[in-house]
């Protein structure tokens, strides 16, 4: 069975995320560079790009202010999936707790019976 971390990843790449693998390591000068590119594009608002840039570049910090932004444009999805890649686990788990009240709640209400 694949892990589920796995899947997640793949379906990212599948939807145009730059994906990059243990054979392919950037070096220092070069993901320094992508970061700063990423924060420019950020810093002007091309938010779609910076997200590219900050997966290829692993950057942490970045893909944690990604996931900020769009928790404040109410896309808690997008925001959990850059929390995910992050790793922002605090941020994580406490979305996961959210998402299992909602579930928790439809599971009480009643039925149409």
């Amino acid at each position: 069975m694949k892990d589920p971390r796995e899947i997640f990843d793949d379906k990212l790449a599948a939807q145009g995320f730059l994906k990059t693998t243990a054979g392919n390591r950037l070096s220092g000068e070069q993901r320094s560079a992508l970061i700063r590119k990423g924060n420019m594009l950020f810093n002007e608002g091309d938010i779609a790009q910076a997200r590219r840039v900050f997966i290829t570049a692993h950057y942490t910090d970045g893909l944690i202010r990604i996931g900020d932004y769009h928790m404040k444009r109410n896309e808690p999805l997008e925001a959990f999936r850059m929390y995910w890649l992050a790793p922002e686990r605090r941020k994580c788990d406490a979305m996961i707790e959210q998402m299992a009240g909602v579930i928790r709640s439809w599971l009480e209400e009643p039925g149409d019976e």
